[in-house]
């Protein structure tokens, strides 16, 4: 099969060849821009927050807070790869979180079984979708919304639009409660999955298909790809991922109710989006996406600190997303600009 063409946007090593510094680092700052402004951003309110910002607490905050943010984004950034968009990453949290609790509460499940049933039901409303947008040919936005509206619906329909409570087993509160040096386990689940998927898109066969089917489905199948499975194994993997983060949730929450989980879609996407914007532009990928969730995180607790209001959050998130799509606009320009 003969190669296929990345479509990045970052500056290759024979383009770098040869440059002095100053130019080098022009070349390479519209590539870590976002790098580069996160870190500014650390700098920044470590020194106008110095008793709160730099501390150990806060990073403790910022890393609980965010890690389930952070999946989300890993989560909806894999059917990303192939082009795609999954938006039950927000809706099946929802049910998921609340499931993984009424089935130890109400019904008696060990904890390790009914985290097996979320599972299995997270990756089988992934493969569905797979189904609805590859067979059925419904536009991928569309089929997921529509998914992710009936989870919501039954998750109001399991609750009755009340609290699910009640005692659960110290194992299953150890998933998300557990620290390792000092530090929340879900800032390395986090670190974890980034490696891992790091090495399967950059690095083996999966990766380069699911980049080549984004880039040109036509084209990939012409080339010998079967796009149609690895689409759907890019939903199964986006709606497993999204179930593990459901029962990381409700270890955390400790209770389920439909009013958690939706607001982590926006942020999620923010993420993902973020993440074709930066490392590789015009592509996405996972380091981008953690260096977007970063922003977002630190971004939302120096603005907090200061005092910022109830509203701030959801604005720095929307606006944010905005400026995202923008910068993926103009770098997917660029790309098609160089070609011609």
């Amino acid at each position: 099969m003969p190669s296929l063409e990345s479509n990045a946007l970052e500056p290759t090593k024979d383009d770098l060849k040869g440059l002095p510094l100053g130019p080098r680092l022009i070349r390479l700052a519209p590539t870590y821009g976002l790098v580069i402004l996160m870190v500014l951003l650390m700098v920044l309110f470590s020194i106008l927050l110095p008793d709160t910002f730099p501390t150990r607490l806060n990073l403790r905050a910022i890393l609980s807070d965010k890690s389930i943010i952070a999946l989300l984004s890993l989560a909806a950034m894999i059917p990303m790869v192939a082009g795609r968009i999954d938006l039950t990453v927000g809706y099946g949290i929802v049910l998921w979180h609340i499931l993984a609790i009424s089935l130890q509460t109400m019904f008696g499940v060990p904890w390790p079984l009914a985290v097996l049933i979320v599972l299995a039901l997270g990756a089988g409303v992934g493969f569905l979708n797979g189904l609805l947008v590859e067979v059925a040919k419904i536009d991928s936005f569309i089929a997921t919304l529509g998914t992710g509206t009936v989870l919501y619906s039954i998750a109001l329909w399991h609750t009755g639009g009340r609290q699910v409570v009640g005692m659960l087993p110290n194992g299953f509160y150890a998933i998300n409660g557990t620290f390792i040096l000092g530090l929340p386990i879900t800032g390395f689940y986090v670190l974890a999955l980034s490696v891992v998927m790091w090495l399967l898109l950059e690095y083996t066969p999966v990766g380069r298909y699911l980049y080549a089917i984004g880039a040109n489905q036509r084209a990939a199948e012409l080339n010998g790809i079967p796009t149609r499975k690895f689409v759907v194994g890019a939903f199964v993997s986006s709606g497993l991922l999204t179930a593990v983060t459901g029962v990381i949730l409700a270890s955390k929450l400790r209770i389920g109710q439909a009013s958690v989980g939706l607001e982590y879609l926006l942020p999620a996407l923010v993420g993902a989006f973020l993440g074709s914007t930066t490392i590789k532009p015009g592509r996405v990928n996972v380091w981008g996406t953690i260096v977007g969730v970063t922003i977002l995180a630190v971004g939302i607790s120096g603005i907090q600190q200061f005092g910022g209001s109830f509203w701030v959050e959801p604005m720095f998130n929307g606006c944010t997303l905005l400026i995202a799509i923008g910068i993926a606009g103009y770098a997917q320009r660029r790309k098609g600009a160089a070609k011609t």
